[in-house]
């Protein structure tokens, strides 16, 4: 380093004790050298002691720089100890100027915030989707992390349903970048965007899935599949005769459902819990039951459907074999000649 460098040339030049001239001389050298080091200036140096007070380094100045323990890292960290081993070399960033002392100021965590805003620049552009880990949830959605970066995801862009969203708290959960703007520390991300069941892929009729139900209407219920939305109509609620859908259901409710049909161009499902009943009525006496053996209900259900398609074709393939043993017309006709003309 600079300083090293001066020191060799006056050692070379100095063998017999160096008089006071020298010494001021020298020391003049190494104020004119740190005061080339200012704010924004990126220098390695050396981790020579730790303690409560953050990481003492060696940059080659006159005096040891620190880095102090909140400004060791951009994740929570318990001390600069936890981070820096004595003895090695790191980057870092001067962040505040000689303040009198000597001293100057070092941060590792200005770095690394610069490199964690870039990566989710990186991961926008390239339509990435990430994990991310809830903090916390509110009215208007979740606070997340991604990157050691606090970020939101909007009540409309959260495809994970669940009756109590603290269980939320962390959990991972996929999201894709909405905006990302370090100039006013802006995160916004999407759960919704980073979910493939948002257009219903992988969901198929017969299938058995959980849902939650949203909305209550005199016809039936809507409930949401994996942010994909349901109709739950009334008369596919129970085998038994339903007065009022919001006598059985609340939004909020968790349900096993068995999907009856499929509309992709407008994310809209057609479900059943009827399907479900171990016996008829069920889903009014027993909830709890319907719920324990939908997978098994299910599975009776896609048999049946199965074997029902296994008989039509059966059938049609009959049809067409007698329709293709059958005498035309014009047979018919010449056969009754022949037996005329024989009798």
């Amino acid at each position: 380093m600079a300083q090293r460098t001066v020191l060799a040339v006056v050692a070379e030049e100095v063998q017999a004790p160096a008089s006071k001239a020298l010494y001021d001389e020298f020391a003049k050298l190494l104020v004119n050298y740190e005061f080339s080091y200012k704010s924004g200036d990126r220098v390695t140096g050396k981790v020579f002691h730790c303690d409560s007070k953050g990481a003492w380094v060696d940059i080659g100045a006159k005096a040891a720089a620190l880095c102090p323990g909140s400004e060791a890292s951009l994740a929570a960290v318990r001390n600069a100890a936890s981070v820096f081993d004595i003895g090695e070399e790191y980057e870092f960033e001067i962040i505040r100027d000689d303040d009198g002392d000597g001293c100057l100021t070092l941060s590792v965590r200005k770095i690394q915030l610069e490199a964690a805003w870039n990566r989710c620049r990186e991961m926008q552009a390239a339509d990435e989707a990430v994990s991310a880990e809830v903090l916390s949830v509110n009215r208007g959605g979740l606070l997340v992390e991604v990157e050691h970066l606090r970020g939101f995801v909007p009540q409309s862009h959260i495809a994970i349903r669940t009756p109590n969203r603290e269980d939320l708290i962390g959990q991972k959960v996929p999201v894709k970048f909405l905006e990302v703007d370090e100039d006013k520390n802006r995160l916004v991300m999407s759960n919704r965007l980073a979910t493939d069941v948002v257009s219903g892929e992988g969901l198929g009729v017969g299938d058995v899935c959980k849902g939650i139900v949203q909305a209550v209407k005199p016809y039936g219920a809507f409930v949401d599949v994996g942010g994909v939305s349901g109709l739950l109509h009334i008369s596919q609620i129970s085998h038994d005769r339903i007065v009022a859908v919001e006598n059985v259901l609340s939004p909020g409710d968790e349900l096993k459902v068995l999907i009856l049909s499929k509309d992709a161009e407008r994310s809209r499902l057609s479900l059943s819990t009827k399907k479900l009943e171990p016996s008829p009525g069920d889903m009014l006496r027993n909830p709890a039951l319907v719920f324990e053996k939908a997978e098994e209900m299910g599975r009776v259900f896609r048999e049946r459907v199965a074997a029902a398609e296994a008989a039509a074709q059966a059938e049609e393939g009959a049809a067409e074999e007698l329709k293709g043993m059958a005498p035309s017309k014009s047979e018919d006709e010449d056969g009754d000649a022949a037996t005329a003309e024989e009798a």
